[in-house]
Formats: C-alpha cells, structure tokens, sequence
C-alpha cells in the first residue's frame, strides 16, 4: 500500500476500509486477553436481579450528560456483547483514574434489570488495560 493515494469518493474510502479490515493482521482469537472471573455479556439475562457480578471488556462509550447530575454511562464490550454500567458520582471520585483512561476494565456491581435492559451499577472498577498490551507479545502475533 505504499502507492495507496487518499481517498476521494466515498466508494474509494469504503473499498481502502475493507482492505484495511481484511488485510490488517490481527492475533488470532485465543490471544485476546480475557479478564479473570467475569460473566460474558451474553450471559446477563441468566442472573437473578439485583444479583452481584463482575463483568469486563473493552470501553466502548463514556457519557456524562449534563441533566445525570454527576452519573457516569460506560459501554463496555466483549467477544459476546455489549454490557452497560452505571457509575455513581461517589464510585466516580473513587475510581476516577480507571473511568476516565482506561480501555479495558473489570467491573463488579449489582445487576439491575428494568424493561429488558440489563445494567450494572458499578461497586469497583478496575483498569485491565494493562492485558492488552500481551495482543503485542511477538507469540501473539500472526505469522505468514
């Protein structure tokens, strides 16, 4: 791709995308990092409410709207789903470092379940962002 000119139409951006996806080399599955004791996603609907459980993955989404006062959504995903957390102000003050910077986290919580939505709200976060620099472990890596 050293001849590869920018991408002017959308067509053309969309084709370099899948290139890039399909030709990027990624570790395979099994090498994914996978934090100790944590349900899967997809999972959650097993768990009676109000259950207390831990459950991890990579942040997806952050938001903090003006009208939460102070309450803190984080989507995390895993290879099975998305999980939402809910993070309080106090658990906010007292994991602030975890929440804001970190790209794989551990959180254990009381399941809440309202309509259908599963949510956790969050007792301790951890930052595991740490395993993700094992993806670049040279036997981790794909060979040819």
């Amino acid at each position: 791709m050293a001849n590869c000119q920018p991408c002017r139409r959308v067509e053309q951006k969309r084709e370099c995308s899948i290139f890039v996806l399909m030709f990027t080399p990624t570790p395979h599955p099994d090498a994914w990092p996978r934090p100790p004791a944590a349900l899967q996603h997809a999972r959650l609907d097993e768990p009676p409410n109000g259950a207390r459980l831990v459950v991890a993955g990579l942040v997806l989404v952050r938001q903090r709207p003006g009208t939460a006062n102070g309450v803190i959504f984080i989507t995390l995903e895993d290879e099975t789903g998305v999980a939402n957390i809910i993070v309080w102000r106090k658990m906010y003050e007292k994991y602030r470092r975890a929440v804001i910077a970190g790209r794989l986290l551990r959180v254990t919580g009381t399941l809440q379940r309202e309509n259908g939505v599963a949510h956790i709200i969050a007792d301790k976060i951890e930052d595991m962002s740490s395993l993700l620099d094992e993806l670049l472990l040279p036997q981790n890596l794909p060979t040819d």
